[in-house]
C-alpha cells in the first residue's frame, strides 16, 4: 500500500507535459502543447496537453485525464504502477510492502505476466554477473562484442543457464505460477504420453536481450544461442502474448525516445547489437525492428516522437534491395525518409564499434540520402542497359512516390526522378495518374462491397437527440472546476406578485463565490443532478471547494476516483480543441469564458430551471390525459409553471413559440 503523502507528492511534482513528452512529440501551441494522438492513426494533431491544468485530452479518441491516467491508458499500468513509475522518474522515495502470496493470486493476468517478466529479467541479470557459467560464457560473449560493463547493465542484458529447467524450477520455488511462465513464453510446457507435463526453459543456454516498452516495462526477451547447433535458431524471441506484440514494439525505444525527440530524427537498424553498439558509441536516437518486417504500428511509434527516419543498411546489396520494399510504409505515413548505407562488409554494429563518435556522426550526416533519390539512383544503375528493366524501374519508383500524401513533395520528387532517369516529367506524371486512378478504382470497389455487406436505409434522416439535462449538468461541473473559487457579482431573481397579482421576477444583486452560488441555487430548488457520474463529481467537488482555500484541480483529480478522471479532463479541455485549428489566423476570435463568468453561471442555472419546468409540465399534462376527470388543481399548476417558464425565458432573451 502506497502512503497518501507519497501519492500527493507525486501529483505535486510530476509535470504532465514532461511525462507525456517521453512518449509523444509535443509542440508549443499558445499556453498548451499539441501533438499526434498516441491512440489513433492520424496526421493532423488532435492531442492537447495543458501545463496550467496539468491534464491532457485526445480529441480523436475521446480519451483524457491527468498524468496518471495517461500512463494507465498508454502503458496499461495499474494505478499503483503508474505512481511507482512517476516516483522513480522524479526520484521520490516510496514505501512499498512486499507482495503476499494472496496478493499475487489476486493480481490480474496482465499484471501477473508483467511480474513474471520483471522477475525473469532480474534472474537472467543475476545469472550473468553472479554465476560461474554466466561470467565465463555470457559476460565473456558480451565483452567480446565490445560491450562495456556500463552498457551491459544499462540494457539489462543477461544469461540463461544451459540447463533444461533451471529458470522454471527457481521461479516456481519463488512462488510464481506455471500458468504465467507459460503464457509469457519463458517456459515451454509439453504433455507427456503417459500423462503429466514436462517443462523446459525456452532460452536455455542463451544470452538474453530484454525487450522494453516505451515506458521501460519488460514485455519479452530475445535470446542468442552461443553454440554451433545447426538445429537451433540463432536468435529466439518470446512468443506473442497478452503483453508482447512484436509488430507493435521497437527494440531500444525506451532508451532512445528522448534523444529521438531532441534530435528530431530516428535511426532505424535491424538487430539488437546494432542498437546497443550505436548507443554505446554515443548515437542514442536509434531503434531496431528486431529482424521483423517493418509494420505500420512500429512506424506510428516513431511518428509520435519525430517525422524523420533514417534507415541504416549494411553493404549487402541483396539485403538492401529486399529491405527497400518495406519502406513504402513509412512514406504512406507522410514521414520523411532517408537511407544511409555502410561500406561493403560493414554494418551499424561493426562501424560503431570500430570508429569514434565524431566519425560515425559525420559519416551518417554526409551519407544519408533522401529515400526517393537513393532508390532512383540504385535502380537506375541496375537497369542501365535494359529497356524493360528501365520501364519497370520507372513504375517501381512511381509506386513509391504515389505513397506520399503531400502533393508538393510528389511534384519535387517527380522532377528529380525525371532528371536522374532521363525520362520526361510528363511520362512520370501520366504514370502517377494511372496509378492513382487504379487505386481509386480499387477503393471504390471495396466501398461498394462494404455497402452490399451493410445495407443502408436510404432517405431516412437520423436526427441526433441532444440530452439537454446531461449537457447542463456537464456545464455545471465545468463551471465549478474552472471558476469555483472566484468571487462574482450575481443578479438573483426573486419571484413576487405585483400590484395586479401577476408573477414577476425582481432582481437583487448579491456577491458570492461561484461554487456557493451554484450550490445554494440547486439546494433552493431541491435539484439533484440526475447523471450518476456528475452527481458523484459534484458532491466531491463542492466539498473540496468548501474545505480548501487553496483549491487545485491537479490535487482534486489526484483524489478523484479514476473512472471519473477522464470525464473531468474532457470538461476542462473542451475549449482547447478550437486552438487546434488556429482560428486567429483566419481572423476568427473565439470569446473567452472569463469575460462573463457571472453571466455564464446565471444562464446555466436559469436554463436548467427552464428544462426542469418543461419536464414537470410534460408530466402534469400526461397525468391529466391519463385521468378521466380533469383535475382543476393540476391545470392551475400547469398554468403557473407555464407563466414561470415564460418569465425565465424572457430573462434569457428567448422567444417561446
Amino acid at each position: 500500500m502506497i502512503a497518501k503523502t507519497t501519492i500527493d507528492q507525486v501529483y505535486e511534482t510530476a509535470r504532465v507535459e514532461e511525462v507525456i513528452g517521453d512518449f509523444v512529440q509535443l509542440k508549443k501551441s499558445g499556453s498548451n502543447f499539441k501533438g499526434l494522438s498516441p491512440f489513433t492513426d492520424e496526421r493532423t494533431p488532435s492531442f492537447m496537453v495543458s501545463p496550467v491544468k496539468q491534464i491532457w485530452k485526445d480529441f480523436s479518441s475521446g480519451k483524457g485525464g491527468n498524468v496518471v491516467a495517461f500512463l494507465m491508458e498508454h502503458e496499461h499500468f495499474s494505478y499503483p504502477e503508474a505512481i511507482r513509475y512517476l516516483a522513480k522518474k522524479y526520484n521520490i522515495e516510496i514505501e512499498e510492502t512486499e507482495q503476499s502470496d494472496e496478493q499475487k493470486e489476486q493480481a490480474n493476468e496482465r499484471e501477473s505476466m508483467y511480474l513474471v517478466s520483471e522477475y525473469a529479467q532480474d534472474y537472467f541479470v543475476k545469472t550473468l554477473w553472479h554465476t560461474e557459467s554466466g561470467k565465463a560464457i555470457g559476460l565473456s560473449y558480451f565483452k567480446e562484442r565490445g560491450f562495456r560493463e556500463a552498457t551491459i547493465k544499462k540494457f539489462g542484458l543477461g544469461y540463461s543457464h544451459d540447463e533444461w529447467e533451471a529458470f522454471t524450477r527457481t521461479a516456481l520455488e519463488e512462488g510464481y505460477q506455471l500458468e504465467f511462465l507459460e503464457k509469457t513464453g519463458l517456459t515451454i510446457v509439453k504433455e507427456q504420453a503417459g500423462g503429466g507435463r514436462k517443462t523446459f526453459d525456452r532460452f536455455k543456454g542463451r544470452v538474453i536481450f530484454p525487450i522494453h516498452s516505451m515506458s521501460g516495462r519488460v514485455l519479452g526477451f530475445g535470446g542468442r544461442i552461443l553454440t554451433s547447433d545447426k538445429k537451433a535458431a540463432k536468435y529466439l524471441n518470446s512468443p506473442e502474448s497478452e503483453i508482447y506484440h512484436k509488430s507493435k514494439v521497437l527494440y531500444g525505444i525506451y532508451f532512445a525516445k528522448q534523444a529521438i525527440a531532441k534530435a528530431d530524427n530516428c535511426y532505424l537498424v535491424e538487430g539488437y547489437t546494432d542498437v546497443i553498439q550505436m548507443q554505446q558509441c554515443g548515437i542514442e536516437n536509434v531503434v531496431a525492428s528486431s529482424g521483423t518486417a517493418l509494420t505500420p504500428e512500429q512506424i506510428r511509434l516513431i511518428n509520435r516522437l519525430t517525422r524523420n527516419i533514417t534507415v541504416l543498411f549494411d553493404g549487402d546489396a541483396a539485403g538492401l534491395r529486399a529491405s527497400l520494399r518495406g519502406i513504402d510504409l513509412i512514406l504512406e505515413q507522410g514521414m520523411n525518409v532517408k537511407v544511409c548505407t555502410f561500406p561493403e562488409g560493414e554494418d551499424p554494429d561493426s562501424f560503431a564499434k570500430n570508429n569514434p563518435y565524431e566519425d560515425v556522426l559525420r559519416y551518417l550526416q554526409e551519407n544519408a540520402k533522401d529515400f526517393i533519390q537513393f532508390k532512383t539512383s540504385l535502380l537506375a544503375v541496375e537497369a542501365a542497359n535494359d529497356p524493360i528493366k528501365r520501364a519497370e524501374t520507372v513504375r517501381d519508383i512511381v509506386r513509391s512516390i504515389a505513397k506520399i500524401p503531400d502533393l508538393i513533395q510528389q511534384e519535387i520528387y517527380i522532377q528529380e526522378c525525371a532528371r536522374i532517369l532521363q525520362v520526361s516529367e510528363e511520362v512520370l506524371y501520366n504514370t502517377l495518374a494511372q496509378r492513382n486512378k487504379k487505386d481509386i478504382a480499387e477503393t471504390t470497389k471495396k466501398l461498394k462491397q462494404q455497402q452490399k455487406a451493410f445495407e443502408v436505409v436510404k432517405n431516412e434522416k437520423l436526427v441526433e437527440q441532444v440530452d439537454v439535462q446531461f449537457e447542463l449538468e456537464r456545464k455545471i461541473i465545468e463551471i465549478l472546476l474552472l471558476y469555483g473559487k472566484e468571487k462574482q457579482q450575481f443578479e438573483d431573481l426573486l419571484l413576487k406578485e405585483n400590484e395586479d397579482g401577476q408573477l414577476i421576477l425582481e432582481p437583487e444583486t448579491v456577491e458570492a463565490k461561484v461554487y456557493e452560488k451554484v450550490y445554494l441555487d440547486l439546494q433552493e430548488d431541491e435539484i439533484e443532478l440526475s447523471n450518476h457520474s456528475f452527481r458523484e463529481i459534484y458532491h466531491h467537488l463542492v466539498r473540496k471547494l468548501n474545505e480548501n482555500e487553496d483549491f487545485s484541480v491537479t490535487s482534486f483529480m489526484g483524489e478523484l476516483n479514476q473512472e471519473y478522471v477522464g470525464q473531468v479532463s474532457s470538461l476542462l479541455m473542451e475549449d482547447e480543441k478550437y486552438t487546434l485549428h488556429n482560428w486567429e489566423r483566419k481572423d476568427i476570435y473565439p470569446k473567452e469564458k472569463q469575460q462573463g463568468i457571472a453571466q455564464l453561471v446565471s444562464e446555466t442555472i436559469l436554463t436548467l430551471r427552464c428544462n426542469l419546468i418543461k419536464s414537470r409540465i410534460a408530466k402534469l399534462r400526461k397525468d391529466t390525459q391519463d385521468s378521466n376527470d380533469h383535475n382543476a388543481e393540476i391545470l392551475e399548476e400547469i398554468m403557473n409553471y407555464l407563466q414561470l417558464n415564460k418569465l425565465l425565458n424572457a430573462k434569457l432573451n428567448r422567444v417561446l413559440s
